[in-house]
């Protein structure tokens, strides 16, 4: 610890190099969150429709994406895609189509739990009042889904984010790379990844903090 510069870690370096970085890995997580949260509903509703036409290529996607890792994800599509279309794709396009696909199948997996833990009785009881499944799904099933998952949701985002460091291998400016950027800079890598690795630490586990505690509210009111 001897070695190293601590007056690296300084606001000129922040406001430079790792604001920008650290906007575009909140904005990348914010929209995957939200398009994964959406695809990852469809998914689980196509899984528990009970149609073969809906379930088998449902399943199959989920399993698929959940079997490879997210950086092949991502490389695969940053350097294929553009072989297939006949153009570039930029690389943070490529990171919020490549989040949000791969992310929909941990959220539908999520969901698909949080809608089988809604009592069977709720359901027949909307059926009883002549609701369609649709009706049925997003007036009575799918609220509480939401509510019994928001822990779980809340805490799939904090990987989400962690996650987002991944797009540094196509070159996209997230955190990461802006504290790389600055590292390279000023000759400091060593203090540019420590201090790095501190702001990811503060900020994820501050929020897993408050994931718990909501956790327990939910319980309470349960």
């Amino acid at each position: 610890m001897g070695g190293l510069d601590l007056s690296f870690f300084n606001w000129d370096v922040l406001s430079k190099f790792v604001l920008k970085g650290f906007f575009f890995s909140i904005q990348l997580t914010a929209v995957a969150t939200i398009g994964g949260i959406i695809f990852g509903t469809l998914l689980a509703l196509m899984r528990l429709s009970g149609k073969k036409i809906l379930m088998y290529p449902a399943t199959f996607y989920v399993n698929g994406m959940r079997s490879i890792p997210l950086v092949m994800v991502i490389l695969w599509f940053f350097l294929l895609m553009p072989t297939i279309i006949g153009r570039p794709i930029g690389a943070e396009l490529s990171a919020v189509i490549t989040f949000i696909a791969f992310e929909a199948a941990y959220f539908s997996e999520i969901m698909r739990a949080g809608i089988q833990s809604i009592p069977r009785g709720q359901v027949y009881a909307g059926q009883a009042m002549g609701m369609t499944y649709a009706q049925n799904m997003k007036l009575v099933i799918l609220p509480q889904a939401f509510r019994n998952m928001l822990p779980v949701l809340l805490t799939q985002t904090i990987i989400l984010f962690q996650d987002t460091s991944l797009v540094y291998a196509i070159g996209a400016y997230d955190l990461l790379k802006g504290f790389s950027t600055a590292g390279k800079i000023y000759g400091r890598p060593e203090e540019a990844y420590l201090l790095a690795a501190i702001v990811y630490f503060a900020l994820c586990f501050s929020l897993s903090y408050v994931v718990k505690k909501l956790q327990l509210k939910i319980a309470i009111i349960r």
